[in-house]
């Protein structure tokens, strides 16, 4: 059975507790919030919704996009073998829920001494079986 693992460097930092998990972070340019919602579906990321607060600079809602609380809503229902996300000094970290726990996304992981803990990329992806580290479990 598939997971959803957090990787840096090629090494498991984490997996995470469940097939949904949203992403989210703030635009850098016109400072409002993007989320997106993944589910794991056989051993690839289906990306079922995303959100944003206003539109600008690279924003653009698709057609059919509804405006409820705020946000601009819509079904993208595109799939991934993995993202990847570059963590940056620059802007504020990823936020990433999943099981009812939200946290920055260098939480989930941990700092990583071989990257520096503030620029790192880290690959979000399916893996065959529960991760481990030197024989300790990582999940967060």
């Amino acid at each position: 059975m598939s997971v959803i693992c957090l990787l840096v460097a090629g090494a498991v930092r984490a997996t995470l507790p469940g097939p949904d998990f949203t992403l989210a972070w703030e635009h850098s340019v016109q400072k409002t919030r993007w989320e997106e919602t993944y589910r794991l579906v056989g051993d690839r990321l289906s990306l079922v919704e995303a959100r944003v607060e206003g539109s600008g600079a690279g924003m653009e809602s698709p057609p059919g996009a509804q405006l409820r609380d705020g946000r601009w809503i819509w079904q993208p229902q595109s799939t991934h073998a993995e993202l990847r996300l570059t963590r940056s000094p620059f802007t504020r970290d990823y936020t990433l829920c999943a099981a009812g726990r939200c946290a920055d996304l260098g939480d989930w992981v941990g700092a990583t001494a071989e990257l520096g803990a503030d620029r790192e990329v880290v690959s979000v992806r399916a893996c065959d079986e529960p991760a481990s580290a030197g024989g300790k479990e990582v999940r967060r």
